[in-house]
């Protein structure tokens, strides 16, 4: 089981290093660009919408949220740049680049939290 959840997520991360080409690939819909942007900040930010040390939760997202997401957002994407963009991801993993980081996506987690935050004091003391 252990080697099934490896090749998951193994393959989870080849498909959004597919989708940070993608968005980058000027033949690739603005449908699909905006929502590859979205997962892809998401995906590659230093900071999770649900903290991994919260036990169960921390884990949900990368686990429900991004796989769907991805999945989503691929279906929008046309065979022939999809295939070019795979082989570049498989290619860019197995020259073992760093992962890129994607700030965009820790400003998106933040105001996230702040919008939370302010709903709640809003809710509770005003």
């Amino acid at each position: 089981m252990l080697n099934r959840l490896l090749r998951w997520a193994n393959l989870l991360k080849a498909e959004a290093m597919t989708l940070w080409f993608c968005y980058r690939h000027p033949q690739t819909p603005l449908i699909a660009k905006i929502l590859a942007i979205a997962i892809v900040a998401y995906a590659f930010s230093p900071i999770d919408l649900i903290p991994d040390f919260i036990p169960i939760l921390g884990l949900l997202d990368e686990a429900i949220l991004l796989p769907i997401g991805i999945w989503f957002t691929l279906k929008f994407i046309p065979k022939p740049v999809l295939d070019e963009c795979r082989g570049q991801a498989t290619l860019w993993l197995a020259e073992k680049h760093a992962k890129p980081r994607h700030w965009f996506g820790a400003a998106m987690v933040l105001a996230v939290w702040i919008m939370a935050a302010w709903l709640c004091w809003y809710w509770f003391f005003a």
